[in-house]
């Protein structure tokens, strides 16, 4: 499928918190986020920060889900490292191959990086997505603080 994917723009902003909210209060996330962080974090997709870059998936009439990339340096592998954050596609257009074809098209902009991202082992059909790219899980866990 040939998806009307685009850069994130300011006009977007109130439909992509509406989006961010239903995706932060899903199962498939594991925190609940917050109306600071989900601004922050488009504030810093439409402006000019080099770490984060927001995508849309413009249906025309309406926007049909959004995606969000972190960037940085993996001396694991020694290459970039494009962090897939956020892949949210509204239900009515899910299974239509959107979250595909935005995945062809980071692969392709970023054809040189390494390539991770977060999925809830039970959200059974996004692991299935994911596998069919190559994307497999990591046998160690991750820590913050």
């Amino acid at each position: 499928m040939n998806e009307n994917i685009r850069e994130m723009r300011a006009s977007d902003k109130t439909a992509v918190l509406e989006m961010m909210r239903d995706f932060y209060s899903s199962p498939a996330v594991f925190t609940n986020g917050s109306e600071e962080i989900f601004n922050r974090d488009i504030d810093n997709c439409i402006g000019d920060c080099p770490f984060v870059e927001g995508y849309v998936f413009d249906g025309g009439d309406t926007l049909k889900g959004y995606a969000m990339l972190a960037k940085s340096y993996s001396t694991e592998f020694g290459r970039e490292c494009i962090w897939i954050e956020d892949v949210y596609i509204k239900p009515e257009f899910r299974g239509m191959g959107i979250a595909g074809s935005f995945l062809s098209f980071v692969h392709q902009k970023y054809s040189g990086a390494i390539f991770r991202l977060e999925v809830e082992e039970d959200n059974e059909g996004a692991v299935r997505l994911y596998k069919s790219y190559g994307y497999d899980f990591l046998p160690y866990a991750e820590m913050k603080k």
